[in-house]
């Protein structure tokens, strides 16, 4: 009997407050510098940790005891001379577990030829693709994606057959190092459970996998995030397969990770060569300084995106509530409202396929997902085919281009994505100017 290799992956986005570590963590903002900074610390009993990556210098981690209240050293802090701003850095979480029906197009693993590289037919051609009217706008338009994609996430397998050619260099914030594979946070015998082989069976209550009984632990409890940054580059690369993918590690293979390292993303992706961000996260409530970040990015013509989350909710989230950043949705293959999407116009610009979609996974293997945070890297990609053809894209002529959608309700914001709309959209803006 012929054996299929699957993992099937269900991975979707909401933001949970963790449970605080040994240091309390802040973001704080100084007009005056590093010096002044350590100075106050020095009287307050904190520690000066590294610049966050703006570029006037004023943006630091600083940490204090676990046993020093919080509130009090925020007023303290503040009253200091040369203090803008401070914020606790909280600590936020990818992973809550929807479960949904394995999709036929991740049973068809026939070899084809795409751009260059081989993949799984059913990751081309599955659903999603359809919906989106991704061919025919590749074909019609000689679209295939350009420029560079950021994607803040867990890291990507840069192995992986699909994604070998275009991932380029990032970085991990999460132990500073130039080292993005996020098949390093986990021991190597992971290999042997995506060779399948085995029995169905549920890792952490979030991913079921055919995995043999005695490696099911390996991906169980700290490492439940798994391959959520090699599924997301994926989504962009089937989209806009030209693209060079640059994987920015916030995240860890638990799903956890700080706002404080979404700001160095942030501020990285900016300075090194990236057009478009994608980010498949959320949380509540907002960041002064990752609002500052985002305008950054935008005022350097880079082109934001975020998944809109998954509680279900008319509700605002962040990054994806912010005026220049692309908040998605999730949608079914009937277009309609998934369930766990949120939803409101103050939070959705544009919907996009979230249910069963097949992307890449670590160690050359394949997966699906179910959530917003598998929705917004169909609206990255689609910003990156925009720039590929020339002419000066920006969060603001992508989003009304991407605008151009299939309209569904008002809670979905523009509509559902149409990616031969959109591209469409932006030709047409182009020649009247």
């Amino acid at each position: 009997m012929k054996r299929y290799h699957w993992i099937f992956v269900v991975l979707v986005i909401a933001a949970t407050v963790l449970p605080a570590a040994a240091d309390q963590r802040f973001i704080v903002r100084s007009s005056l510098g590093a010096s002044t900074l350590q100075t106050t610390c020095s009287l307050l009993g904190c520690k000066v940790g590294i610049n966050l990556g703006d570029p006037s210098g004023q943006l630091f981690l600083v940490t204090t005891s676990d046993l020093v209240d919080p509130n009090v050293f925020l007023t303290l802090l503040q009253n200091q001379l040369g203090i803008v701003d401070v914020e606790v850095d909280r600590q936020i979480n990818l992973l809550v577990p929807i479960v949904g029906p394995i999709p036929e197009s991740l049973a068809d693993n026939t070899p084809i030829t795409y751009y260059g590289s081989t993949v799984w037919h059913g990751y081309v051609y599955q659903p999603a693709s359809q919906i989106i009217r991704l061919v025919d706008t590749q074909n019609t338009f000689h679209v295939d994606g350009a420029g560079i994609v950021a994607v803040i996430d867990t890291g990507a397998d840069p192995k992986h057959p699909a994604l070998s050619s275009v991932i380029v260099q990032g970085y991990d914030f999460t132990h500073n190092t130039t080292n993005t594979d996020e098949t390093s946070d986990v021991n190597q015998s992971t290999a042997a459970v995506l060779d399948g082989g085995g029995d169905p069976t549920y890792l952490n209550g979030s991913t079921v996998a055919l995995v043999n009984q005695s490696t099911a632990a390996v991906l169980d409890g700290g490492n439940a995030a798994f391959g959520h940054g090699t599924m997301t580059a994926g989504i962009v690369h089937l989209v806009a397969p030209k693209a060079k993918i640059m994987p920015l590690k916030a995240f860890g293979s638990d799903g956890s990770g700080y706002v404080s390292d979404i700001i160095r993303a942030t501020y990285y992706a900016s300075q090194h060569g990236a057009k478009v961000i994608s980010m498949s996260f959320s949380f509540s409530p907002s960041s002064k300084e990752v609002s500052r970040a985002m305008t950054y990015a935008t005022n350097h013509s880079l082109i934001c995106v975020a998944s809109a989350g998954n509680e279900g909710q008319e509700t605002l989230v962040y990054p994806a509530a912010l005026n220049n950043v692309m908040g998605v949705a999730s949608t079914t293959d009937y277009d309609t409202r998934s369930s766990f999407s949120n939803y409101g116009s103050s939070l959705v610009w544009v919907a996009a396929p979230g249910e069963g979609i097949v992307s890449t996974y670590p160690y050359g293997t394949y997966s699906a997902g179910w959530g917003t945070s598998f929705s917004a890297p169909l609206v990255a990609g689609t910003a990156a085919l925009l720039v590929d053809i020339p002419g000066s894209s920006n969060e603001q002529s992508a989003s009304r281009a991407i605008a151009h959608a299939k309209w569904i309700s008002t809670e979905l914001g523009n509509g559902r994505l149409d990616t031969y709309a959109a591209v469409q959209a932006w030709i047409a803006s182009l020649s009247q100017r």
